[in-house]
């Protein structure tokens, strides 16, 4: 079971980006999937996304997982948030070997006791249907008894464009083009009900415009949802030029090299090279410091000090 192969999709790539580069966006999603009740204003730690499976033979499996993170609020509860454009059978499988492997990393073993804290574990389905479950189960059979916890099922299919916006719920914009997956047909031969779906489009647009003004996002924030949705219309559109380009004309943005891209990397480079100039040690702490004040994420600020001052992972997050 642990020979499962899983290769990324866009998709998977999209969920990655806005969970990583606006980490704003990930407490909502909490509320809504776990019924929490977080303000907003507690500190996420990203994990790593990179885990290994121990196999027979001293062979190691590494598995990727979408999201692992911690929230630390009046306590502190472990996350685990994956994407699947699909439900499909070997869903439950990775979950039980990501959350194993997520518990272990922080295994702690007292007295002849290993005590593993598993996370709490959700999937965002962007496509559904009548057989798509609400919520699974992983069941464990022990010599000790059974034990079993919840997965629960968010899908992205069911929220409408005011549900998104009324519960703050940003992340599922690039997703939004899903509900309408099944009329590009129609939307590519009849011009009138394509500008239905550009009106829809365009109280996207406007909203996260009101949002960016009113600061209650930031502007990144907001070219990166725009330009992550373009990302995906180009893929589950790709035979509907239409489609394509009427959606777009109304987003607007590039796709690969966007500018909140842009921003994001001018600035990484920025604090790097005026870290430097002051002397490696001194240096560290003055890229560090100019990252955080551009708002770049931890975990991004981590992984180039890994790359730039050949750190370890420990000894990166010792400047943080």
């Amino acid at each position: 079971m642990s020979d499962i192969k899983i290769s990324n999709t866009p998709y998977d790539d999209v969920f990655r980006t806005l969970l990583n580069d606006c980490s704003s966006l990930i407490i909502p999603m909490i509320n809504e999937v776990f019924g929490e009740s977080y303000s907003g204003k507690e500190k996420i730690v990203f994990s790593s996304n990179e885990h290994f499976l121990n196999q027979q033979g001293g062979n190691e499996n590494e598995l990727i997982t979408d999201s692992s993170f911690k929230i630390l609020g009046k306590e502190t509860k472990k996350y685990h948030l994956e994407c699947q454009s699909s439900a499909d059978d070997s869903m439950l499988i990775r979950f039980f070997e990501y959350d194993t492997q997520i518990a272990l990393d922080e295994g702690e073993i007292k007295e002849n006791i290993l005590t593993v804290v598993f996370p709490h574990s959700a999937v965002l389905y962007l496509r559904c249907n009548a057989s798509t479950p609400d919520q699974m189960k992983i069941r464990m059979v022990t010599t000790g008894g059974s034990i079993e916890y919840d997965i629960m099922v968010m899908k992205s299919q069911k929220y409408t464009i005011k549900e998104i916006f009324d519960k703050n719920l940003l992340m599922l914009i690039p997703f939004y083009i899903f509900s309408h997956e099944k009329r590009f047909k129609e939307y590519e031969k009849d011009e009138t009900k394509l500008q239905e779906l550009q009106k829809e489009y365009k109280k996207i647009k406007n909203r996260l415009e009101e949002l960016s003004i009113q600061g209650v996002i930031s502007e990144y924030t907001r070219c990166t949802i725009v330009d992550m949705s373009n990302k995906v219309l180009e893929h589950i559109a790709a035979k509907y030029d239409f489609v394509k380009e009427g959606v777009k004309s109304i987003m607007g943005g590039k796709i690969l090299e966007y500018e909140a891209k842009t921003i994001k990397r001018e600035g990484i480079e920025q604090g790097i090279e005026q870290g430097i100039e002051q002397g490696i040690e001194q240096g560290i702490k003055g890229t560090v410091s100019i990252l955080k004040n551009l708002g770049i994420p931890s975990q991004t600020i981590v992984l180039k000090l890994q790359e730039q001052y050949n750190l370890s992972l420990e000894a990166s997050k010792k400047y943080l």
